[in-house]
Formats: C-alpha cells, sequence, structure tokens
C-alpha cells in the first residue's frame, strides 16, 4: 500500500469495547489507524475475568506486565476458572479523588492488557481513546496503554489541555496528574496524582513517547493546542481528530444553544458551528474530518478539505471485529439495511451534559417505557461528577442516578429529567453487563449498510469496509 492511502481511516473511540482490540487490531493490519476505546476498561476487564477469560487473551497479555505483584491482586479478586454460573458480577469499585489500590491496578492493566492485545503481532500504530470528561482515571490509564507502547492517544469530549504534559512527565519519571473540576470548591478542581514509583515499588520500564490526537470541533480548539504545544517538546500535538455535529456518540454542544419553552436544548446548530477548515489546515498539523464521513464520496470530500482522511465509527461498529453484543449488531443491520433504524440527537440523555446520538432500538432505554421501567441506579459511577460538600469534603453525583439522592447532595431536580445511565448502557451494548439492565446504542447514519450487505441476514468485516471507502482512491488495499 502506497503511502498516500496510509492512515485515512481513523476508527472513532466508540462507546464502552465497541473499538475493542480485535477491531482495532483488524484495521491496523489494514493500513489504517486502529482505536481502542478506553472507557471504563477496568469494568470490561472485571466482567471478562469473572467469565473466566474463555479465550486467555487477558492472562496472556497480563502474563507481559511488568510489575506482577498487582496483577495477582487483580486476579484474585476477579478471576473465576470456567466462570461465574450464577448471580449477579462484582463491580469494579468507583472512582474518587483518592482512588483504592485495587481500583488503580484495575484501571492499568486494563489498559495495558488491552493495547497489548491490539498491538500483538504487527508493528503499525494503535490508538486508545479517552473522554476528558471522565477526569479520574487518567494519569492510571495513560499509564497502563504507555505501558504496552500505545502509538497515539486520542481524547474528545472537553479540552484535553494536560494530556501532553502529563505524558511528558511519565517518560521523564516525574509523577503523572490530572486536574479533575470539583463543583463548588474554591479552586474548582481537585489534582489528581499519581506516583507510580511509590505504587509499584519500582522505577517504570522505558517507554517509547505516544502522540497526542485532541478531538476538537473548532479552529479555535484546534489552535489553542497549536499554542500549547510551543511549550512543550516538539511533536507533542500530532494532528486532530475534527468532528462536526452529525458524529455520533458526545459531540460538542451549539455555541448558540436554543431552547423550548421548558427551558431544554434543542438540536440546533448555526454559523458559529461551521467548522473553517481552511484555518484549520493552515495549522500544518493531518486532520481526519468525522460526523457521517463513511463513504467513497464523503471521503473524497474530505480530502479535497485538506484532511488526511476521515475519522468513522458506525461502520465499524456493525462489523464482524467490532466489541458489539452480536445479538444486537445484527438487528441493527437488518433494520438499517431496510432503512428502519432511526437515530436521535438527544440533547439530555447523557449525564454529562454533551449531546448524544442514540440509536431508536426496541427495547433499549430509548424507548420511553423501556426507560420509565428501569429502576434508576448508579452502581458504576464512571460519569459521576465530584462536589465539594458543605462540611469541604468531596461527594460524588450523577443526574442520571436516582433522583431523590441527587437532589440530596445539592443536585437540581430539572437536571435529571431524560437523563439516561449511559455506565450500564453501554456495558450492556458489549454484552459485558449483568442481564436485566437495558442497553443504549450511540450510531450515526448507516446508509453504508446497503453498499455492503447483499441482505438483511449478511454481514461485511471491517476488511470490507475499508475496501468500500477507499474503492475510490488508488491503490486499494491488498
Amino acid at each position: 500500500m502506497s503511502k498516500k492511502t496510509f492512515g485515512m481511516i481513523r476508527c472513532g473511540g466508540m462507546g464502552v469495547n465497541i473499538s475493542c482490540p480485535r477491531l482495532a487490531k483488524a484495521l491496523a493490519m489494514l493500513g489504517q489507524y486502529g482505536t481502542v476505546s478506553g472507557v471504563a476498561l477496568e469494568r470490561v476487564l472485571v466482567a471478562i475475568l469473572q467469565r473466566g477469560d474463555p479465550d486467555g487473551n487477558i492472562r496472556r497479555a497480563l502474563a507481559t506486565f511488568p510489575f506482577q505483584a498487582i496483577v495477582k491482586e487483580v486476579m484474585e479478586k476477579y478471576f473465576v476458572d470456567g466462570g461465574v454460573k450464577k448471580g449477579r458480577f462484582k463491580n469494579a469499585p468507583s472512582f474518587t479523588i483518592n482512588p483504592s489500590g485495587l481500583l488503580i491496578a484495575l484501571v492499568v492493566c486494563a489498559n495495558y492488557s488491552f493495547v497489548w492485545l491490539a498491538k500483538e503481532g504487527h508493528d503499525h500504530p494503535i490508538t486508545i481513546n479517552y473522554l476528558e470528561k471522565i477526569a479520574m482515571p487518567h494519569p492510571f490509564a495513560v499509564l497502563g496503554a504507555m505501558l504496552a507502547n500505545v502509538d497515539f492517544i486520542t481524547m474528545g469530549a472537553g479540552m484535553a489541555l494536560l494530556i501532553p504534559e502529563m505524558i511528558v512527565d511519565i517518560l521523564e519519571g516525574r509523577p503523572a496528574h490530572y486536574e479533575v473540576l470539583v463543583l463548588g470548591s474554591k479552586s474548582n478542581s481537585h489534582t489528581v496524582l499519581f506516583d507510580f514509583e511509590s505504587f509499584f515499588g519500582a522505577k517504570l520500564p522505558t517507554m517509547k513517547k505516544p502522540g497526542f490526537i485532541p478531538v476538537v470541533s473548532s479552529y479555535v480548539a484546534a489552535n489553542a493546542f497549536v499554542r500549547l504545544s510551543s511549550r512543550l517538546p516538539k511533536g507533542s500535538i500530532s494532528g486532530f481528530g475534527v468532528e462536526e455535529n452529525t458524529a455520533a456518540g458526545h459531540n460538542a454542544p451549539p455555541r448558540r444553544p436554543v431552547f423550548d419553552a421548558g427551558g431544554n436544548m434543542l438540536p440546533v446548530y448555526g454559523e458559529k458551528d461551521v467548522i473553517d477548515y481552511a484555518r484549520i489546515a493552515s495549522l500544518g498539523l493531518p486532520f481526519w474530518i468525522g460526523g457521517n464521513y463513511a463513504s467513497p464520496k464523503k471521503l473524497a470530500e474530505a480530502l479535497a478539505l485538506g484532511a488526511q482522511g476521515v475519522q468513522v465509527g458506525s461502520i465499524f461498529a456493525l462489523c464482524e471485529e467490532s466489541g458489539m453484543d452480536q445479538r444486537m449488531r445484527r438487528r441493527l443491520r437488518a433494520l438499517g439495511f431496510f432503512g428502519k433504524l432511526k437515530t436521535n440527537q438527544d440533547m439530555q440523555v447523557s449525564p454529562t451534559g454533551y449531546p448524544f446520538m442514540v440509536a431508536m432500538l426496541e427495547g433499549t432505554v430509548a424507548e420511553t417505557k423501556v426507560f420509565e421501567n428501569r429502576e434508576r441506579i448508579c452502581d458504576h459511577g464512571v460519569l459521576c461528577t465530584p462536589y465539594q460538600k458543605s462540611d469541604g469534603t468531596i461527594g460524588y453525583r450523577c443526574p442520571s442516578g436516582p433522583i431523590d439522592h441527587y437532589v440530596a447532595q445539592g443536585g437540581i431536580r430539572e437536571d435529571t429529567e431524560g437523563r439516561k445511565c449511559l455506565c450500564n448502557g453501554l456495558l450492556t451494548t458489549a454484552g459485558m453487563n449483568n442481564e436485566g439492565e437495558p442497553a443504549i446504542v450511540t450510531l450515526g447514519n448507516v446508509d453504508f449498510l446497503r453498499h455492503l450487505m447483499t441482505g438483511p441476514e449478511s454481514s461485511y468485516t471491517a476488511e470490507n469496509a475499508v475496501r468500500w471507502l477507499l474503492s475510490e482512491q488508488n491503490p486499494t488495499p491488498p
């Protein structure tokens, strides 16, 4: 494959383990950028271990981890030989500003093993994707990925201006730190610090420096990272994922929001939200455009705008290598093939406050009766927000959790309206949750299905998708 076509396609960091190691590896082997979703990997790890790690992948990866004492701790706590036969799985602990040693071990081991598996057997680049909004795990997650020699770190859902400096600190042996928003505190933040040498009882092995690719939705945001990079070692910013407001998953809210009579934000985007690609191209860094760009025609349009290529997700979320539950994947493909799959950009569903694209699939929490019948629990806490209590201590609340509990913690009741538990819903979509928890599916436009499937029951692979996307480019992948 020529250098011209290498890396034209980046996979989005979809959901919880939808962008799984198997999918990331398949795309990397095709000369594109494979992505591992780094969201809530500690919860995926404990689910796999309690299922007995049936294919042995996690145990094979962790056998190479440089600090075996923490691997032993994780395995003794969660691994069940042969898998749990009945009953509910044990969850990983929820995050706090000062997480337990067990939770730190889980996060480091999970990020290490998933990147290691994605990189196994080849030397093509692998990316791991995080959400800035889920900030408390960052020092531990990034270190785990770096120990597995991840090639790039991608981050969206916020301005991750501290990540490049944190990468440098880790490489130079300084404790990793990250500023986490704490509502109501005087400083409005708290520093999460990870003294890894103290935690592991030894120095870190030699690691390579990963590139950093922030996800932005405007020239202003991209330029802020370029200005930041002038104070950091050369190459600290490797490029940008540029997401338009049609991208699936979490998205940037409108810059001039419009509200209905009840005060709810509407999915109305205006001129302020139009991305100036000429100015982004003038920054001199490669960028990939996302937001319904999964077609040969849209790839050509992106290249004409000066992009390196496209960032796509939904086309890979429904392929055979995806981490999505197989039965759900089949249902979605069949509906999409017939043009019957509807998606909705919901401005309230996510506890982050960011717009979130939802597939209107029967039996999921997108269905009103399913949402209303589900007991509002918060047993994972991945998207909880830290806040300062009246006594000065820090608490954690989520508008998708029990309403009375949220209000008692100082939250506003109106903020709970329509909020859905993404932690449980996305884990179910990946087949990594207890039975009884309904799924939530995030997808964008699926017009590509009619080009990749011969009928509603047929399927396609990541290679099929890549070949089609590159079909108007020359040469095509082998």
